[in-house]
């Protein structure tokens, strides 16, 4: 349990910076309870993080101005999407998945790094009256994504509001946290139904995941948008791994 406190601990701080938590939170999980079945082990790991999320949300709306009506556009999208791809969890094997989603992280990384003013001031590329209609493009597709696979859909919502509509990386932070929240609570809608919840374990590791977004977001908003580009490059690099490794294992079998 000392572990797994640990590790939602510094899920939420990775997490409230730049999205990503669920790289460390998910496989730590997968680690430490080998005999939870997979459904067990995200709804768990999905009740201990949505807490978190809300901590960040919450502390960027304090310090960035957020542009609400994009968060209830993209939110409306994300979370009845979230909802569906969760039950699509149990019908689709997400090995189908993760080659696509490779070669769409190695352009996002790409795209990121040669871009370099990315994210640095607002420079808006869409029609102010598009912008809702953007925000819940985004919404549907990650909010999908987050039902059926999860691990790095806010960094997915913070590239998307950043690249697609032209927000800064901070706002798009704070946009991605309340959407992520969102998501978060119409997919766990399925699991808690099901019983896929183990609340012993989920509710220590949501008091942890809250403390280190609380850090997160304070650490984000105090050093600004070039160290959040910064910590995005590190994630999307660790998300390359991850889903990189689960494809050549996925070949050798």
């Amino acid at each position: 349990m000392i572990y797994a406190c640990l590790a939602a601990l510094m899920a939420g701080f990775v997490d409230a910076i730049v999205g990503g938590g669920g790289l460390i939170q998910a496989p730590a999980m997968f680690i430490l309870f080998p005999s939870f079945p997979v459904p067990r082990i995200i709804g768990t790991n999905r009740f201990a993080s949505f807490m978190g999320t809300a901590v960040a949300a919450w502390q960027y709306s304090r310090k960035v101005d957020v542009p609400w009506r994009t968060v209830l556009f993209g939110g409306v999208g994300a979370g009845a999407m979230s909802f569906l791809g969760a039950r699509f969890s149990s019908m689709i094997s997400s090995d189908l998945l993760k080659p696509i989603i490779l070669v769409l992280m190695v352009a996002i990384a790409i795209y990121t790094y040669l871009k370099k003013d990315l994210g640095h001031q607002e420079q808006f590329r869409v029609a102010a009256y598009l912008i809702p209609a953007y925000g819940l493009l985004i919404g549907i597709t990650c909010g999908f994504y987050n039902g059926l696979v999860g691990p790095g859909t806010g960094s997915l919502l913070v590239f998307g509001f950043v690249s697609l509509i032209g927000y800064n990386f901070l706002t798009g932070s704070a946009i991605s946290k309340f959407i992520n929240v969102v998501a978060d609570v119409f997919s766990l809608i399925f699991f808690l139904w099901h019983g896929y919840v183990t609340f012993e374990i989920a509710i220590p590791m949501m008091l942890c995941n809250m403390v280190g977004s609380f850090l997160g977001s304070r650490t984000a908003i105090l050093r600004g948008n070039g160290f959040v580009r910064m910590f995005f490059l590190c994630v999307i690099g660790a998300l390359l791994l991850r889903f990189g490794w689960d494809v050549f294992w996925g070949l050798q079998r």
